[in-house]
Order: C-alpha cells, then structure tokens, then sequence
C-alpha cells in the first residue's frame, strides 16, 4: 500500500473541495493511503512536495489547486511557475500528478473539479499512481 500525499492550494475552499474528492476516490479505490497537507498557494506547491520527499514518509504526490485568470499578469506566472516547479520535481523522479487548474473563469473550473463532471483531481491522483508504479517498474 503506497502512502500518497495531496498537496493542496487552498485558495477557492469549494473548488479545493471538490479536487480533493477526487483525488482521494481515486487513490482509495486503488488501495492506498491519502493524506493531505494546505498550502497558501500554488507556487508553493512545489515547495511543499519538495520538502515531503525529503522525509522519506510519501511514494508519490498529487498537486491540486485552482489558479483563475484575473485582470493581472499574475495568473501566467503563478501558472507557469507552479507547474515548473512541479515538472523540475517530476524530472527528479519523483512520481507526482499535476492537478492544478488554470481557467478563464470558475464556470471552467467548477467543470474540471467536479468528481461528476471532468474529475481532474482523480486524473491527477491516477497519474501520480501510475507514474509510481512506472518508478517501481523501473527500479
């Protein structure tokens, strides 16, 4: 039973919400245990799944977080940076589904989030497991 770690953005408590179920379906039905930790943003994500690998306790991780356009350049760097940073992690071997979303508008979002609908939080915590079981394979 693999230990995955949820690492959540928590910004938009209802959309949080919804990833997180998701994930934590997903990763449940698959045999394993979920935990979650919250941090303020995304481009903390990163940081935080760092600093998990380094304690040895995970064997993979799922980022989550909604990141909205809004009337700043903000939004590209948050998303762009965020998901450098998960991709610098990933190309380190660590096993990590990407699950942050970045959307013109809640309506998007709220699609995308939704367990019913999109369910990208259990996309995310499905390609986090696969990758771990890829990592495995490859060991």
């Amino acid at each position: 039973m693999a230990r995955i770690l949820i690492v959540e953005a928590r910004f938009y408590d209802h959309l949080n919400d919804m990833l997180i179920a998701g994930a934590r379906a997903a990763i449940e039905s698959a045999g394993h245990q979920a935990e979650v930790v919250t941090v303020p943003g995304a481009l903390e994500v990163p940081g935080a799944i760092a600093m998990a690998a380094e304690s040895g306790r995970y064997d993979g991780y799922v980022a989550l977080g909604v990141v909205i356009r809004g009337e700043t350049y903000h939004f590209e760097i948050v998303s762009n940076e965020s998901a450098r940073g998960i991709m610098a992690l990933t190309m380190d071997g660590l096993p990590i589904g990407n699950g942050i979303l970045t959307t013109e508008n809640e309506e998007q979002a709220i699609r995308r989030a939704d367990p019913a609908q999109l369910d990208k939080g259990g996309g995310a915590a499905q390609a986090a497991l696969a990758m771990l079981q890829l990592r495995e394979q490859f060991s």
